[in-house]
């Protein structure tokens, strides 16, 4: 397949979370597409979290699932605004760091967000970046957002 039938057909995985830098990842993996014709496949996961001891009842109608959707719909109305609607957005149960790498399994790049915490610690990436970076069968980007470094 020659680079000009390829592209349009380039796949861009982009973990979001809600936090700035995902936010960050998330404009970066935009404007790559906008570069190279790429598709944003936008992946939020979420799982019930697991607690030590009596669980409270409440806890067990919480729908997880739902606030992870409610969390990616707005990160990327929020992000991209009116270009939201050109972003595939899946809702994915499982750890964050499985679940990107197998939404990317057939990507050709994925991108992650950094959660650093300012000054030398800034520098070390965060669990799911590095399992990801770690892992992954395609290139990935992880994005620092300028606010949080």
């Amino acid at each position: 397949m020659t680079a000009a039938e390829r592209r349009g057909s380039e796949r861009i995985v982009v973990g979001v979370d809600g936090s700035p830098s995902s936010g960050a990842a998330l404009r970066w993996a935009v404007r790559q597409a906008d570069l190279t014709g790429a598709h944003v496949h936008a992946v939020i996961a979420w799982s019930i979290p697991v607690t030590y001891g009596p669980m409270p009842v409440p806890r067990l109608w919480t729908d997880w699932s739902g606030i992870a959707r409610s969390t990616l719909e707005e990160s990327l109305r929020a992000t991209l605004g009116d270009r939201a609607g050109d972003v595939k957005a899946e809702v994915v149960e499982g750890g964050a760091a499985l679940v990107l790498l197998e939404a990317a399994r057939d990507a050709d790049l994925v991108v992650v967000g950094s959660r650093g915490h300012g000054g030398f610690v800034g520098l070390l990436l965060g669990s799911v970046a590095q399992h990801v970076t770690t892992h992954a069968r395609c290139p990935v980007v992880v994005v620092h957002d300028r606010e949080e470094s």
